[in-house]
């Protein structure tokens, strides 16, 4: 079992970028990651947790990592000023073994510079919190590896994140700001982040 004990390691780098799928600590709580631009990594990640009709979010450096990935500028330039932030926002696309099928998905660029290092070297990467659904989140390395084992090609050690919460999650709707999921950060009925 290969445990790192930095998201600084170069070898992380390479093993995302050859299809790996492990488990590192994000801005939020610990994350199951793979390349997005990989499909196959992908699909490993969707299996490793049971999820159909349920995609993940993918975290990026920037708003320019996202449109090379394929995700269209004009959805990205009306939400990036919530950027970067512990917010994702459901954005449509078409990427179908990415969204599931589901015509669309969440994104964060996180207010977090190591994870955005990472990230400028990797591009995006689609997470899922490190889990089995309707368990309680991995908060420590310990943790996701009685839930995932060996099943995952690497862990990274980020300490105890119990004190995290996830990231707030919103859709966009005729100009209207659902929030879908409270997290880290509030925001009110204008849409306004709350400090």
């Amino acid at each position: 079992m290969l445990i790192l004990n930095s998201i600084h390691d170069e070898k992380l780098v390479e093993l995302l970028q050859n299809g790996k799928v492990g488990v590192i600590p994000t801005d939020t709580v610990y994350g199951l990651v793979a390349q997005a631009a990989n499909p196959d990594a992908v699909e490993r990640l969707y299996g490793l947790k049971h999820r159909q009709q349920k995609p993940g979010t993918i975290i990026a450096a920037s708003v320019e990592q996202l449109v090379e990935l394929g995700i269209k500028a004009r959805y990205l330039k009306a939400v990036e000023h919530f950027w970067p932030n512990s917010i994702s926002i459901e954005i449509p696309h078409s990427i179908n073994y990415l969204n599931q099928g589901t015509g669309r998905q969440a994104f964060r660029i996180p207010n977090d510079e190591d994870l955005l290092a990472l990230l400028r070297k990797t591009g995006p990467l689609q997470t899922t919190s490190a889990n089995h659904p309707g368990e309680p989140e991995g908060d420590t390395v310990a943790r996701c590896i009685e839930y995932f084992g060996e099943s995952v090609d690497f862990y990274v050690e980020g300490g105890d994140l119990s004190g995290r919460k996830p990231s707030t999650l919103i859709r966009i709707i005729d100009d209207a700001i659902e929030v879908v999921r409270e997290g880290a950060v509030k925001i009110n009925e204008n849409g306004e982040i709350q400090l």
